[in-house]
């Protein structure tokens, strides 16, 4: 599983993904320049231009026309993916940290992080077809919980709730046309540390967070009951499910500064497989020079790619042996 190692970014990666089709893979990084590349191959395609900070996230719409991006610099941007020209910017007070399409793409969901006397908030804005006709006005905000980042929010099963989580540790659902939370996830069972990713299913049923507690969590989308854990050595920073097979993968690694030992695989670097119904570990990928920050599947489950610390992308296409891993 030889990889395409791709260097487009000069700033460590934050998200990654892939379109509908999956013939195209989206990176955001700290340099401010989201990139779109051909996901068979590793060619960079072209870049968006215009952002002023961090980009922290991105979603693509199901027709792979119109991209989302969420950025340090208080705005979200909605871009032409064919043209990469700004098609309308959505301005806050705050850094805009995730972003998310409903399906059918006429909403999507933006959350802002807690800044000065701001707290964090999700907003749900109204995606127009005709740019033009586009207006920043919100349909519904919904106040997160004081001094708490919100690091990810998704849309639910049939975009009828909004679910949240973040550096509380805690999961929430929110009614997604009231902002009535209806549901949180239990301290006893849940995360004890800092929630880092979350990444829903494509049927909507069931989700996947990553945690600085060194493990990631499979969920029940409408209970929040816990399915599955998988325990790792380090931190979770990115996690990701197989489309086609019962496998998920998970990314982190211990940060420079938090490492004790000089050993050179000290910080853990590696992309981790799990199966996902028996929670064992079948395999691991190396080649990092640094935390694992971002990974995506591609949608038909042939191959992957992971984003870190060092600026890298690593495209992975699976070999066979992979789809015959038998437990």
């Amino acid at each position: 599983m030889r990889p395409y190692l791709m260097k487009g970014h000069e700033r460590p990666l934050t998200f990654l993904k892939y379109n509908r089709e999956g013939d195209l893979l989206f990176s955001c990084a700290k340099d401010h320049t989201p990139t779109v590349w051909f996901a068979d191959n590793g060619e960079r395609l072209g870049t968006y231009n215009g952002h002023k900070g961090a980009v922290w996230c991105c979603d693509v719409s199901r027709d792979s026309r119109r991209l989302i991006t969420g950025s340090a610099d208080r705005s979200a941007k909605l871009w032409d993916v064919k043209s990469g020209t700004p098609l309308f910017t959505f301005e806050f007070d705050s850094p805009a940290r995730s972003v998310d399409f409903a399906v059918g793409d006429k909403l999507a969901v933006i959350t802002t992080d807690p800044f000065m006397e701001q707290t964090s908030a999700i907003h749900v804005k109204t995606i127009s077809n005709d740019p033009d006709e586009q207006t920043a006005e919100s349909a519904l905000i919904i106040t997160g919980p004081p001094r708490v980042r919100i690091n990810g929010a998704v849309w639910g099963p049939l975009n009828r709730t909004i679910i949240s989580a973040g550096e509380d540790a805690t999961i929430r659902i929110w009614d997604s046309e009231t902002g009535k939370m209806l549901n949180e996830s239990s301290k006893e069972t849940g995360h004890s540390k800092t929630i880092t990713s979350l990444s829903m299913s494509e049927d909507g049923s069931h989700f996947l967070t990553g945690s600085s507690d060194k493990s990631a969590k499979l969920w029940d989308s409408r209970t929040l009951t816990i399915l599955k854990t998988y325990e790792t050595i380090s931190p979770v920073n990115a996690v990701a499910m197989s489309p086609i097979l019962e496998h998920v993968v998970i990314g982190g690694g211990q940060a420079a500064i938090d490492v004790t030992t000089t050993h050179h695989r000290a910080g853990n670097f590696d992309a981790k497989f799990f199966h996902k119904v028996l929670q064992e570990e079948i395999g691991c990928v190396k080649g990092h020079f640094g935390p694992i920050n971002a990974l995506a599947i591609n949608p038909d489950g042939r191959s992957f790619s992971s984003g870190g610390e060092d600026g890298y992308i690593r495209l992975h296409h699976f070999d066979r042996d992979y789809f015959n891993i038998k437990m």
